[in-house]
């Protein structure tokens, strides 16, 4: 088993361990389509590269549970207009 799932530090920098699983399993699709460790590593083990990368704060989970890699900017280069007349 990974020991890195049984600290409750990384539990709780994802917000809990449903969004843990989310980004985990998200981001394994992504690794196995082939996109490249966010980690210098020589670790063959692609969950112990995702655990590196949410350790390091490489990867998270946007508001709507879409992997994001931490300074990658929006779409347009600009964060999303925020809508302040109904609160």
């Amino acid at each position: 088993m990974y020991d890195e799932l049984t600290e409750e530090q990384i539990v709780r920098k994802v917000g809990g361990r449903f969004k843990l699983s989310t980004l985990i399993q998200k981001r394994l699709v992504q690794l196995n389509a082939g996109s490249r460790p966010l980690v210098l590593t020589e670790e063959t083990d692609k969950m112990r590269v995702v655990l590196r990368e949410i350790a390091e704060d490489k990867i998270y989970l946007d508001t709507t549970n879409e992997v994001r890699v931490a300074g990658e900017l929006f779409e347009g280069n600009e964060p999303p207009a925020l809508n302040l007349e109904n609160l």
